[in-house]
């Protein structure tokens, strides 16, 4: 019964807590990344765009699920209450963190040398913590 509870405190209940808020964000990121991260292969390997076309691509497509998954789950708070306008700032910080994710694929790829989905993994945990304490102070408070 007090696993069925904690569970449904991390899953259900709506929280304040910036543990709650953490955890979540971290579960909706990973299920925005696996998004990205499938898109980014497909562009590349299969269309064969070019892997930081394809990687602005998958990051943006990523960014509006977890839009999604931010307004109806991961936060309870919202401090601007226009969509748009809200949706438009949420896309913005993200804008910062394709660039930021975007430099670091490209510096991990082309001067360290790692195949460039080791870098994506990279770049993606490095980038979360931006995109999650920007939005989440800027946003969701």
């Amino acid at each position: 019964m007090a696993l069925r509870n904690a569970l449904r405190g991390l899953f259900v209940v709506k929280s304040d807590r910036l543990s709650i808020h953490l955890l979540r964000g971290i579960f909706a990121s990973n299920i925005a990344f696996a998004l990205d991260f499938g898109l980014l292969v497909i562009l590349t390997e299969v269309v064969r765009l070019h892997y930081l076309i394809s990687n602005v691509i998958g990051f943006m497509s990523g960014t509006t699920l977890l839009y999604v998954l931010s307004i109806y789950w991961v936060f309870s708070r919202r401090t601007i209450q226009s969509r748009q306008l809200e949706y438009w700032v949420f896309i913005l910080i993200g804008a910062v963190g394709v660039g930021l994710n975007e430099a670091l694929i490209w510096t991990f790829t082309e001067k360290v040398h790692l195949y460039y989905l080791y870098s994506k993994i990279i770049a993606g945990c490095m980038v979360f913590f931006w995109n999650f304490l920007s939005r989440r102070y800027l946003l969701f408070r």
